[in-house]
């Protein structure tokens, strides 16, 4: 029987889905304390391939695996092709459009400067509202951006508020929840149904 592979994403996502993943019986082939980026469980024919979450749905959606565990906003952001089967229900946190204060972000007269780093995500939404913007993509701090006047607001994930609030900002506009997700290739949904089938079944009864 061939293996399940599954892209794990690095770093805090992948530390929470190990303790749900251990729970549900199928993580105990896996070690965070190695530096090694693949393990496998040879009893129960799983593979793990650790890798950056923005990897995550590139694996999984050019079958190299067939499940990957990684954040709402990556799905959103990349254009992809690939199946959501199941939500952890960590990681939670929201979409926001934030600003100085309760400004008017919608004008047919006026673009909008957004900061962020989701720009594909910002796009689309902006687009729906049919509101035109400029983009800044940032990598870093995108709170900074509109203090010194770079952007009128930015896009980005809140989880406390306390980062925006410390800075002087506040949410203007809750966009849509994010959390932690299983992601599916396609063809191994058809191919390995029954076998990812019985591993969403083995999550969801150890889901809090």
């Amino acid at each position: 029987m061939d293996y399940i592979k599954i892209a794990l994403a690095k770093g805090r996502i992948g530390r929470n889905a190990y303790n749900v993943l251990k729970k549900a019986g199928i993580g105990d082939s896996i070690d965070l304390d190695s530096r090694k980026l693949v393990f496998k469980d040879e009893k129960k024919e799983i593979e793990y391939i650790c890798v950056k979450p923005s990897d995550v749905v590139t694996y999984v959606q050019n079958g190299v695996a067939d499940l990957g565990i990684v954040g709402k906003d990556t799905i959103l952001e990349n254009d992809n092709d690939v199946y959501e089967i199941f939500d952890f229900g960590f990681g939670k946190c929201t979409f926001s459009i934030a600003g100085k204060d309760s400004q008017t972000i919608y004008s047919k007269d006026k673009s909008l400067r957004v900061a962020t780093k989701y720009p594909n995500i910002t796009k689309k939404y902006f687009g729906s509202k049919q509101q035109r913007i400029e983009i800044i993509k940032l990598n870093g701090s995108v709170e900074l951006a509109p203090l010194v006047g770079l952007s009128d607001v930015i896009v980005d994930l809140v989880e406390t508020g306390n980062t925006l609030k410390a800075n002087g900002l506040q949410v203007i506009e809750e966009m849509f929840d994010i959390s932690v997700r299983l992601i599916c290739n396609r063809i191994s949904y058809r191919f390995k149904y029954d076998r990812i089938v019985d591993i969403v079944q083995s999550l969801d009864e150890v889901k809090n």
